[in-house]
Order: C-alpha cells, then structure tokens, then sequence
C-alpha cells in the first residue's frame, strides 16, 4: 500500500505564513485551525490552507518542506498565486 504526504503552506488573513508537512492533512488542517499543535500558527491567526503538493515518499516532502521553508517570501507568495491566486481556503468545501 503506497502512503501519501503533503506539504502545504497556511496563511492568517493578513497573509502571515506557516510551511508543514503531514501525513493526515485533514487532522493537521483541523488542529491548526482549532490552534493545537503550533504555538507560532495558533499566535498569528494561522488557520487557512492556500497551498499544497502531495509527495509519495516522506524524505521527499521533507526535503520540499526544507526547500521551500529557506525561499524568499515573494518565491513563497508566487508559489501559492501559481495555483491560489484569490488565496482562498482550500479546505473549505
């Protein structure tokens, strides 16, 4: 049985960035939004997905995770624009 990761970035209303990696994407989205888990994510309001990539293999999504975490802020922001250019949130709905 082949397993999934995802990276995947969130973001505050004001646009405050936080890049993780999970297998359960679900349960992490939900602990976030519910502020368990991260005291940086729960102090900045951080609550909305508007980013992520599946990986097949964890030491890929970790390496991407490490990839994108040392990006400029603009790479990060045109990352997400590339696919979510309304930043909305992806796990609405």
């Amino acid at each position: 049985m082949s397993k999934q990761y995802y990276v995947y970035i969130m973001s505050s209303k004001r646009r405050a960035l936080y890049t993780g990696v999970t297998r359960d994407l679900k349960r992490r989205v939900y602990e976030h939004k519910h502020k368990i888990g991260s005291r940086y994510t729960s102090r900045h309001n951080i609550n909305r997905l508007v980013y992520v990539e599946t990986c097949a293999d964890i030491r890929e999504a970790l390496a991407r995770e490490k990839r994108i975490k040392r990006w400029l802020r603009a790479r990060k922001v045109a990352l997400i624009e590339s696919v979510n250019p309304r930043w909305d949130d992806l796990s609405v709905g």
